[in-house]
């Protein structure tokens, strides 16, 4: 179309981009030069969001309120939604809204028969800290590469960690929790431990420094309560309520906020973990799952290739099992190009060109959508809050005009609920009992400490030696300890310095490290008990 044709030619080739046939959500309403048309409503299908999509915009634009009406109306057609709520102000969704002036008159510009309603809400708590049912994973399923971006290790620290998790399930030993992994680690850089690495690379000294320094580091912060059991069942995502509309699975990161690359990383386990589980559907009526992750750009940064790599494949595979993703930042330029270009479906909110790299941005983000007859770098530092360009998919899979829309209003609560509420909510819930107690159950740690000390029991002369006394002379070798090793040990040190760990290492049980394989993230498919 030419910018030179007649306004009312545009408005009606545009509104006839969106003009399908099957169940579509309706986002909102055409701007032309200024003016709402009710009459042409700017629409999704529903078979096309899980194609992906981006939610961009500046801070205030709205962003979160569109990520609300979008996951109403998917609610409502019997799908399933995955929402983090990191400021809390998403809570909302599960009660409904509040008329008033200003709801009323945006109903009235986009044609909107607004009717206040709440949703099916669950609401979770990574590790329990915060108001939710607790979401935990064990380290062994969420693998080396997530473990590696939350922990900040470097690509070599990445993949000395990949050889950690390797040999542990190769000797089936299960890594529940963070001691588990300390104590896999210090044995590995021991002296009997190394040999169990030469044939697959070894484990340096100085690395292993690192990645116990990192560890200990993480768990001074109160973190080591998101790892360890009872994990998490991803499953639970895909739940619809008894009428039939789909649950909204709201993740509360409030508490955790401060931690942007813990909880993003989460994020990206609890994708991983649906990948590996759903099975192929190719392209179906309604997606089984839409998944927002919100400030996405936290994926991305100091990510190392191989999870950009990850990252990248798990988005374009997932499709076909029926989930969409739903990346949601400032700019598009935050998003690598590889991904951005599986994003079929966007929703831009306003941008802001205050400075250099904001002219820069606002350039890029230009440049992804297709041809338009608006002058789009003067279009998106002028929209309104609740206003955003769209494109998105048709049913035939061709990209629709470009359409500045005002959209529609939420109809459930547009703030969040009080904290006492969500408390409530969460312990009303028949997840509740499943998951809100953490369990402790023996895993390598325990094993190792309580064959150490039956080893320490049976032996006394190593006992002995752990006390200062004169040492027995080693069996291989005959060497003495030196003075340092004659100081004291810790248990620990007792349990992963001792031959019993070696022993165990080579003859415990099998069937936890038979039914660990490893996907493109590196994260655990185990057997569902």
């Amino acid at each position: 179309m030419s910018a030179t044709d007649e306004p009312g030619k545009i408005i009606e080739r545009i509104a006839a981009g969106y003009g399908f046939q099957g169940a579509a959500l309706d986002l909102g309403a055409l701007i032309w030069d200024g003016t709402c048309h009710p009459d042409a409503p700017v629409r999704i299908p529903l078979t096309m969001l899980n194609r992906h999509g981006l939610v961009a915009g500046a801070t205030g634009t709205g962003k979160t309120k569109t990520l609300q009406l979008i996951s109403e109306q998917l609610s409502a057609n019997g799908v399933p939604v995955f929402l983090a709520d990191i400021k809390g102000d998403l809570s909302g969704i599960s009660a409904p809204g509040a008329p008033g002036d200003k709801v009323r008159a945006r109903a009235a510009e986009v044609g909107q028969e607004w009717q206040p309603a709440g949703f099916p809400t669950e609401f979770y708590a990574l590790g329990g800290l915060g108001h939710g049912i607790p979401v935990r994973a064990t380290v062994t399923s969420f693998g080396p590469l997530l473990l590696s971006k939350v922990l900040q290790l470097n690509q070599t620290q990445e993949q000395s960690l990949g050889l950690v998790f390797h040999y542990a399930d190769s000797k089936g030993l299960e890594l529940v929790d963070l001691k588990d992994l300390r104590a896999v680690v210090a044995f590995l850089t021991s002296d009997e431990g190394k040999s169990e690495l030469k044939s697959i690379g070894g484990l340096s000294s100085a690395t292993a420094g690192v990645i116990l320094r990192s560890l200990t580091a993480f768990e001074a912060q109160g973190m080591g309560a998101f790892f360890g059991e009872p994990e998490f069942d991803t499953a639970e995502l895909l739940r619809t309520a008894p009428d039939g509309r789909g649950v909204l699975s709201v993740l509360e990161l409030p508490a955790v906020q401060d931690k942007p690359q813990l909880f993003s990383t989460f994020l990206m386990w609890l994708l991983a973990d649906l990948f590996h589980d759903l099975p192929e559907v190719g392209d179906i009526d309604k997606p089984k799952l839409v998944f927002f992750l919100d400030e996405a750009h936290l994926l991305f940064n100091g990510a190392s290739k191989a999870f950009l790599d990850s990252l990248t494949q798990t988005v374009r595979l997932i499709r076909s099992k029926g989930v969409g993703v739903f990346f949601v930042t400032q700019t598009p330029k935050d998003v690598p190009s590889d991904v951005l270009g599986q994003l079929g479906n966007r929703v831009q909110h306003a941008l802001r060109a205050f400075t250099p790299d904001d002219e820069k941005a606002l350039k890029a983000t230009v440049r992804t959508f297709p041809d338009s007859p608006y002058d789009l770098e003067e279009l998106l530092t002028g929209l309104g809050t609740g206003e955003a360009v769209v494109t998105v998919l048709s049913e035939s899979g061709a990209p629709t005009p470009v359409a500045a829309t005002r959209l529609r209003a939420p109809v459930s609560l547009m703030g969040p609920v009080d904290a006492a509420e969500l408390d409530r909510a969460a312990q009303a819930s028949p997840l509740y009992e499943r998951y809100a107690q953490a369990v402790d159950r023996e895993s390598a740690y325990e094993k190792l400490t309580a064959r150490a000390a039956q080893a320490e029991q049976k032996a006394p002369e190593e006992k002995a030696a752990g006390e200062g006394k004169a040492p027995a002379p080693r069996s291989e070798g005959g060497a003495h300890r030196t003075e340092r090793e004659k100081e004291p040990a810790s248990v620990v040190e007792q349990v992963v310095g001792s031959g019993m760990f070696k022993s165990l290492a080579r003859s415990v049980g099998t069937q936890i490290g038979r039914e660990i394989t490893r996907s493109l993230f590196g994260t655990a498919r185990r057997r569902r008990r």
